[in-house]
Order: C-alpha cells, then structure tokens, then sequence
C-alpha cells in the first residue's frame, strides 16, 4: 500500500505511559515490523525511539506516536499537525543492553538524596533507550521526571533494551530546571539572523534531503560550508536551530580539541570524529560542526611545522573521500577566514561560504526586561534596539586594529574654515546619512577625500567632526601604528583594517599622515615597504565597497514562483541594496602632498582633494 503521508493523531489513553506508536497493519507489513519491534522516527523537530504497534481501529494513513524516548528537543506538543513519510519511519535493532549511563532530573532539589541506581534501573527496565536521548518518566509515580541516557554499551549501537541484568550507572543528579534552560537554549531561535538562518538551512537541506534530484540533474552535491562571522554572532546557534528544525543529527567538535600531544594522535582524533558522523548519518541526515576551523586548519607556508601540515592534509583527505551517498554535511566556523589554507576553500570542499553579521538581540531583551515592572514580560521594540546600540560594542570592533576612542566632536567647535566644512560634509557626510537620495538623483559619491595643508590646522578635528555628524564607525590609522618589524606584517595590518571596515559599514577609515604610510614610486625605490604597503592600499581602495551579500534566500525563490512583477520588485531592491553597501569611505590627510604617488590621486581612488588653510583674520580676531 503506497501512502504519501502519515496525518500524526494524539496518543490513545492506553498508550499515554508507554513506548508504542500505533500505526497500520499493512504499513507494518510493508516495513517488515513485528509486534513490538523498535523503530525510529523523525520528523521535524527531532527523533523518537518507539515500538511498533497496529492501531485499535486497524485504518492506514494516520500514526501515534510516543515521545516517551526522544531528542531533549522533542515533545509531545511539537507533534500536533505533522505529517510523518513512511520513509522516516527505520526499524533499529536494539541488543540487550549490559550497561548504561544516564543523568536523572529531579522535580525538588531535596529530591536527590533519594536518587539511587536500584531505583533508576527499576523505572527504566524494559523499556528501549538510545543514546543522547531523554527518557520521560513523569507518568510513573515518582520524584524523578526524566533521564537523559549519556552512553550505552552494546557496541557499534548507540541503542538497546535496557533488562534485569543492564547494570544503571547515574552520574549526576540535577533539579529540572537544569534540563528546562538547556532546551530554552537549544530552542531559541537566532534573532536578527533570519536571512542567514534561511540561506544556511537551504544549503544544509538541499544536498541532505535531495541528493537523487541533483545527481539526476548532473550536479553534483555540496558537502562543506564555511560560515563565517567575528566571535559572538551566533555561527553555533545558528547551526544547532538549523540541525533542529531539519531534524538532523548535530556532530560538534572544536578544532583544539583535535590537538594531540603525541605524533599521528591529531590525525586520529580527526579520524574518529568523522567516523563518528558517518554511523550518525546512517540513520538519517547528519551536519558536522568543525568549530574554530582556523585553529585546526591554519594556512600552509615553509615556517610551518610538520604536524600542522599533516593535520591539513587529514582533513583534506577525509573531505575528498566523502562520497554522494553518505547523508551528512560538513560545516566549518571561523572568525579568520583568511588565516585558512587556500586548499580548504576550493571548489569540492568548503566550496560554499556565507557571512554572518552581528545581531543586539540579547541586550535589546534585557533592556526590555528591564524596563518591565515586576519581572513581567514586554515585547522587544525599536527602542530597545537603540538602547542597546549605545552600550554593546560590535564585535569587529573589539581588535586592536584601527579602533579609536574619542568624543564627539561638533563642527560648531571648530571655529571658522566654513568652504572646508561645506565640502566635508558634502563628501561625507551627506552620502553617509543619504544614500538613497544619491541613487535615485544618480549623483556619484567620492571614494576617497585628501585633505593637505600645513601642520596644525584641525585637518584630524575636522575628520573627526565629519565621523561624528555622520554616525558611522569610525577607524583610524597612522604610519607609526602601521609599521613593524616583521616582514609582511604591515601589509597585513592593513589589509585587516579595511576588512574589518568593511564589516562594520557603514564606516570611515582616516589614514592620518599617509605620506609616512606611502610614498611615490617615481623615486625608484619599488621594492621597499612603503611601496609594497602602497600596493595593498591601491588594491584596497578599488576593493571598498564589496560586501558579500548572500542571496540564495527561500524569498527570492518564492518571488520568482509567485509572479514576474514581485520578481522584479525584488531584483530592483538587491540592486539598490548593492549600490547603498558601498559605505565605507576612505580620508587621507598630509601635510606634503607632492610625495604621494599620483595613482593615488586618479578618480576612483582619493578623488575629492580639499585644501585645508591656516586659520583666517576673522578666527585670529575672534581668538
């Protein structure tokens, strides 16, 4: 009997203690299922370990299922509405267990002095348990509400009939509102992050849950990701709520916990792990997390040591042995992208990327906690979000590289200079503040200002004013903060100061006293640093403006099913999002501007030159 979908009904009153999932007879026989036999189930938000059971009224098309042993996601409450494939339904052999270990929750604290392995092991004796899985035990007349079954010992299967002779270990004992937090936790959702979540959760479900569609279409499917954000942006919950909702089985490992002492143990543990993810992915789709990817896996070069490179390689290796048939993805998460080995990112391994920008979702909340009166609960506002912009500092802002402390500065406090304060603020500030005015006038805006005038006349004050009347991300760098010692460090310096401007755009870079920085190449002196820091900042300034906007979004989809005119709505909207990313501004200012090399100077780079006077007789009179 051929059923597209199984409608999921509530439990029957009989059933409401026990592990059966009722379900037709003739499905039974199509899926080979004695009486009793244990079957796993996934659906949406999780998977069940149940025993298969005919339903009383013996009609095909509907299931009941029992939540009694499940992912800690998963609830009873979560099953209202589904639809369940036959497919997902996998019978699981189940040996009897020798031994077992598990961590009980207790509804009172006072409750665990009465926790013991007799009495465990009585509530859980025959019944099937898997491991990672939460036995709820709330039915039975007991303090204990559940155990959450942390290893079982039966082999290769990670799950097993527990009987009179399986020995219980408990390990710890913990109140239930340990087990409360951890499911909040697992289940939030990744605030201010929607596009990401949607662009990350199509990539994970395309090559997971439709591999025969690709490969009847002749491409070939995406194993790896490499999701990358500065450090505490959610790349981890974002992956946990995706595994979630996909109802996949989550693999985590941190790149230095790969780290062995011994010669070959890194290799090993890398082995293990992906072995690991390769039995997950036997009994359905599997997503391995390989967190802080660049501790792991850093970039190869002639200083770095044999270990590094023979870890490398591992991984390189098990990337290319994954064949199409194996049901798990790989996803990496870095802060530092470019310190990654170029091997990684290539077509066929990491060969697909996404951005994750910085979310003020948890400080919003607790201002609006805050706020509330007597603990209660008040809605997130826009206000919030404001409040909270105030006090928590971007993450890309929390390196050492061109972040500057400094009050804000009015240009009513810098006395006369009017023409250069007009011009300043049509440079900067107005594009700043207005982008959309100068896309729909077609008006282009300045890449680069070069303010020149002699020593001491508020050329630093006047950008700062610029920076404060505009409310964009101010970063600054000067020739004595930019060189250093070591070879290639100066280049380095500098092309991390733009990156990190460009992730926290809008944003204006001052360069003060660039002709320290770099020089003119007219000297003959091609090969010396400022030369070769010149030749990153030229690049640089053609590259400001480039931001990897991912759009491979569920909305653009469904914009192009529903219609031409939505469609074009929604291309026009990405073209004026593309134009109005370019809002990182580059300013320079010298004193001695005949030593700047002139392809500095061409439009497209520094093209708006303002000339920065002393002070006039009006400012000298009013002094």
């Amino acid at each position: 009997m051929h059923v597209e979908g199984l409608k999921v009904l509530p439990r029957d009153a009989v059933d409401w203690d026990s592990q059966r999932c009722r379900m037709g007879p003739a499905l039974m026989s199509g899926l080979g299922l004695k009486l009793g036999a244990p079957v796993l189930i996934r659906v949406q938000r999780g998977v069940c370990l149940c025993t298969a059971w005919p339903r009383r009224d013996l009609a095909e098309g509907f299931l009941q299922i029992s939540t009694q042993c499940a992912t800690p996601d998963l609830s009873a409450q979560t099953l209202t509405g589904l639809t369940v494939k036959p497919a997902h339904i996998t019978p699981l052999t189940c040996p009897r267990l020798s031994s077992v270990s598990v961590k009980v929750f207790v509804q009172r604290l006072e409750h665990k002095r009465k926790v013991s392995e007799p009495s465990v092991h009585k509530l859980l004796e025959g019944l099937y348990v898997h491991q990672g899985y939460l036995v709820d035990l709330s039915g039975a007349e007991t303090e204990i509400r559940c155990v959450l079954v942390e290893k079982v010992n039966s082999g290769s299967q990670k799950a097993g009939l527990i009987t009179a002779r399986t020995h219980v270990e408990v390990s710890l004992a913990q109140t239930v509102k340990h087990l409360e937090r951890r499911q909040e936790v697992s289940a939030a959702s990744p605030g201010g992050l929607e596009e990401v979540y949607t662009s990350l959760k199509e990539m994970i479900t395309f090559p997971l849950r439709y591999p025969e569609t690709l490969r009847q279409l002749g491409v070939s499917c995406p194993r790896g990701l490499l999701l990358i954000g500065p450090p505490g942006v959610g790349k981890t919950l974002l992956v946990l709520c995706v595994a979630r909702d996909i109802g996949a089985t989550l693999v985590t490992v941190n790149g230095p916990e790969v780290t062995g002492s011994r010669p070959g143990e890194s290799e090993e543990n890398l082995r293990r792990v992906f072995d690991q993810a390769r039995e997950a992915a036997e009994e359905g789709p599997c997503v391995l997390l390989i967190d802080e990817i660049d501790s792991l896996c850093p970039r190869r070069t002639e200083s770095s040591g044999a270990p590094e490179n023979r870890l490398v390689a591992q991984l390189l290796t098990l990337m290319d042995g994954i064949g199409n048939h194996e049901g798990f993805v790989i996803i990496g998460a870095t802060n530092q992208p470019d310190a990654l080995d170029p091997a990684l990112r290539r077509p066929g391994r990491f060969d697909r990327e996404l951005s994750s920008d910085y979310a003020l979702s948890r400080e919003a909340a607790l201002q609006a906690m805050r706020q509330s009166q007597a603990g209660a609960s008040e809605p997130v506002s826009m206000q919030h979000f404001m409040q909270a912009l105030r006090i928590v500092q971007p993450s890309c802002l929390r390196s050492s590289i061109g972040a500057t402390d400094f009050k804000p500065v009015s240009w009513e406090q810098i006395g006369g200079l009017d023409d250069v304060k007009l011009k300043l603020k049509q440079s900067i500030e107005w594009p700043m503040r207005f982008p959309e005015a100068f896309v729909r006038l077609g008006v282009s805006r300045p890449r680069g200002v070069l303010l020149y005038g002699p020593p001491g006349c508020a050329k630093t004050t006047l950008v700062k004013a610029a920076a404060s009347s505009s409310h964009c991300t101010f970063l600054s760098l000067s020739g004595a903060e930019l060189f250093s010692p070591y070879v290639g460090d100066s280049e380095k310096t500098l092309a991390q100061l733009f990156a990190q401007a460009r992730s926290c755009a809008p944003s204006l870079v001052f360069l003060d006293e660039i002709d320290s920085m770099v020089g003119s190449r007219a000297d003959g002196s091609s090969h010396s640093v400022q030369s070769q820091v010149l030749s990153v900042l030229l690049t640089e300034l053609d590259g400001v403006g480039i931001r990897s906007v991912e759009r491979r979004s569920t909305g653009r989809k469904m914009a192009q099913l529903e219609g031409g005119e939505q469609e074009d709505t929604r291309l026009q909207q990405m073209e004026l999002q593309e134009v109005c990313n370019k809002d990182v501004l580059i300013v320079a200012a010298t004193n001695r501007p005949e030593v700047l090399d002139s392809a500095l100077l061409r439009p497209g780079r520094l093209d708006q030159i303002i000339y920065v006077p002393p002070p006039d007789l009006e400012v000298s009179r009013r002094s």
